[in-house]
């Protein structure tokens, strides 16, 4: 017999004996009544902790089960990102154009704006390129695949501001970059994307300017906005769950 079971079978045993006893007194129906009822109240105590304490493990872990809630579900994590689409000119489906640094057009500083066509030396001229943003010393890429034409000085007066040109027969394009320090020879082959020099600063040409690379793009000769053919479109990463 359990050690539980117990003080309910001597409350059985006794509740046995009081029903003898009761019946040779004078007022054993009254005693009796009494007695049953306390030990019917007990026994059923005794039960119901015997019970409890089979039930409780199972009842404790249920409502333990109930108290805690699902887990939240994860958040994906995003990161947004300012990529660069040059046009197909050939139908190829590659790019045939790129930016070189990477970073948007010059905005308004105090030498003006870096959009083509923006006015220079007081609307005297038009601005025949498209300055992109560059840290100096960042590397700079071909905008457009070719051969080496021309390694040059920006300015006859500067031997530190220089350019890469690039010419491209097949699809009758030619790119000047300016500001940048050569890491290319004419007659060099490079692809579009190609590192071809760093970014020099222009601090201590045009102090307080935002630092840049000039980008001219001609074709069969004629000057275009490189605007036009290179593209800004904002796309989401998708990175770990948290």
């Amino acid at each position: 017999m359990s050690v539980a079971m117990r003080p309910y079978q001597n409350l059985k045993a006794k509740l046995a004996g009081l029903w003898t006893s009761s019946a040779n007194t004078q007022h054993g129906g009254t005693i009796l009544a009494i007695a049953v009822a306390i030990a019917a109240g007990s026994i059923g105590i005794a039960e119901a902790a015997v019970n409890a304490q089979g039930l409780q493990p199972v009842v404790r872990g249920d409502v333990l089960a109930r108290l805690i809630p699902d887990p939240p579900p994860l958040r994906p994590v995003t990161r947004e990102r300012v990529v660069w689409e040059g046009a197909d000119l050939d139908g190829d489906g590659q790019p045939d154009i790129a930016n070189p640094t990477g970073h948007a057009p010059r905005e308004v500083d105090a030498y003006g704006q870096g959009r083509f066509h923006a006015s220079r030396d007081g609307g005297a001229r038009e601005h025949e390129g498209v300055d992109y943003v560059a840290t100096p010393g960042q590397t700079v890429e071909a905008p457009i695949s070719g051969y080496v034409s021309k390694v040059g000085f920006a300015y006859p007066d500067d031997q530190t501001l220089r350019y890469v040109e690039i010419d491209n027969p097949a699809l009758h394009l030619t790119a000047r970059v300016l500001y940048v320090d050569p890491q290319v020879a004419v007659g060099d082959t490079v692809a579009i994307g190609h590192p071809i020099g760093l970014a020099h600063s222009l601090q201590r040409r045009y102090r307080g300017i935002t630092d840049h690379v000039h980008l001219e793009i001609a074709e069969g000769g004629r000057k275009v906005d490189a605007e036009t053919l290179i593209a800004q479109r904002t796309v989401t990463d998708q990175l770990a769950a948290e």
